[in-house]
């Protein structure tokens, strides 16, 4: 299949699941031959300015190699539990599934059928993120701090803030740290609208995560303590410092001491891209070559379980599925 023109499609083309038709039909060898969703008329105006059809989901189930799925998490497990059962490869948007079992059987079901499974964390192919997992295993990590803030929405999410926004930064943070959680305690607002999570890592790494829907500032940030230096991240203009270790002296100055104090800065290049484009690059080119994608859904039900862990902890809920390996 590494020459052959791949045919996609997407399930769900609402605000995200448009984004996704719009890139299929961008990327070379891949042709975009149809997209379904509950909305007809939604269907067939994004089918009209992409070059499509608008299709029934058996239908599309038959004539496609690839699919994104983007609709509710609800109905995730459903659908491609019914796509992969077709024999096609898909990427599902996170938050992956509902519950851990969803997560394991679909899993299954895809080495099964010997197909790729996805998941939509995009931020895992935002450059600045590429550039810090370059960075990171070099380094001996002291704790994390991650937080994504921003302002209250207009409408109602139907996930909580911790499955919403923070599961993006602890899905980034399983997977450059690479260690299994050892402890996790939460608490947020009696809304649910603001959590904070600790987390500790069996090699001892602190990662404090704080996630809120009730900030009136847009904040994507997540900074690494490591021995020999400071490495801080912003999402949003895709950037990467990384701050070494300096020592402060005294010097004399025209007859008198004084306190002097240098920081010594680098800034990693980061390459341009589109993360919805390169993670979809990735996706089509783990269907070429049949190598695991960059984020299986293993990564997924991980990232998941965690967040499932914390918004029950938030809400004063004993754990959910306790047991569950992080």
């Amino acid at each position: 299949m590494t020459d052959e023109t791949l045919a996609a499609g997407v399930y769900g083309v609402g605000q995200m699941g448009s984004h996704h038709a719009r890139v299929y039909e961008e990327l070379p060898n891949v042709d975009l031959v149809g997209v379904y969703d509950n909305d007809p008329e939604q269907a067939s105006s994004v089918a009209a300015d992409h070059g499509t059809s608008p299709r029934d989901p058996e239908d599309l189930f038959e004539r496609v190699d690839v699919l994104s799925i983007a609709v509710p998490t609800a109905y995730h497990y459903d659908i491609a539990s019914r796509a992969i059962d077709s024999g096609v490869h898909v990427l599902v948007e996170k938050p992956f599934v509902e519950t851990d079992g969803q997560a394991e059987t679909l899993i299954e079901q895809a080495e099964d059928n010997g197909v790729v499974l996805q998941v939509g964390h995009i931020e895992r192919f935002n450059p600045a993120v590429r550039t810090l997992q370059d960075v990171v295993p070099d380094l001996d990590v002291i704790a994390v701090d991650a937080r994504r803030l921003g302002p209250p929405l207009d409408r109602d999410m139907g996930t909580g803030v911790a499955l919403d926004l923070m599961l993006h930064d602890l899905d980034v943070v399983l997977d450059v740290l690479d260690v299994p959680v050892r402890s996790v305690t939460a608490d947020g607002t009696e809304d649910g609208q603001y959590v904070t999570a600790l987390v500790t890592f069996e090699d001892g790494v602190i990662g404090t995560f704080t996630a809120s829907r009730l900030t009136q500032q847009k904040i994507r940030k997540l900074s690494i303590t490591a021995r020999s230096c400071k490495v801080d991240v912003d999402y949003i203009d895709r950037s990467v410092h990384i701050y070494r270790k300096s020592y402060p002296e005294f010097v004399e100055e025209k007859g008198s001491v004084r306190y002097r104090y240098e920081n010594l800065i680098e800034q990693p290049m980061v390459e341009n891209g589109e993360p919805l484009k390169n993670q979809l690059e990735s996706f089509t080119a783990a269907v070429r070559s049949g190598e695991e994608p960059i984020v299986t859904g293993e990564d997924g039900r991980r990232a998941l379980a965690l967040a499932n862990r914390i918004e029950a902890l938030a809400a004063g809920e004993s754990e959910v599925a306790p047991n569950v390996t992080i």
